[in-house]
């Protein structure tokens, strides 16, 4: 019996591929936006350590004015970076939306796959039992010949 072939392999192979690349553009997306959270997350507290900072006492009013100008500058480097996580959630929403769509085409022919390998199998088992079915058949007809034979 010749044994189980898929003749998609390629083209699986392939779907496999992309699947496998779109993956690592979403994983690549989705640690950028990451690390736009974190670089948020630590000018908050920057800010927050600031505007605690500024009217402690004993402080001149150049460093208060000092203190507000960086308060400022943080103010400028969250919008910018909120803009920026922004369009990194589009990405990440594009990127995800191909995964999905290389995952899908993938499992369409690994699905098919399967059925043509649970076919093979069935063709299979029919002949095997068709081969007992001869061998039984056979042996019954030389058991009746080797009788007959005998009788004369």
């Amino acid at each position: 019996m010749k044994r189980f072939r898929f003749s998609l392999d390629k083209l699986l192979e392939l779907r496999q591929y992309y699947e496998r690349e779109a993956e690592l553009a979403l994983a690549k997306a989705m640690g950028e936006l990451q690390e736009i959270q974190n670089r948020l997350q630590k000018l908050a507290e920057d800010r927050a350590a600031a505007a605690q900072e500024r009217f402690k006492p004993g402080r001149t009013v150049a460093q208060i004015q000092a203190t507000d100008m960086y308060i400022l500058r943080l103010d400028k480097t969250k919008e910018a970076l909120l803009e920026a996580a922004a369009r990194a959630e589009l990405l990440v929403a594009e990127k995800r939306q191909a995964f999905i769509e290389a995952s899908r085409d993938r499992k369409v022919l690994d699905k098919l796959k399967k059925k043509r390998h649970k076919e093979y199998k069935y063709q299979l088992s029919l002949e095997e039992i068709k081969t007992v079915d001869d061998i039984s058949s056979g042996s019954r007809a030389r058991k009746h010949t080797v009788d007959g034979d005998a009788s004369t």
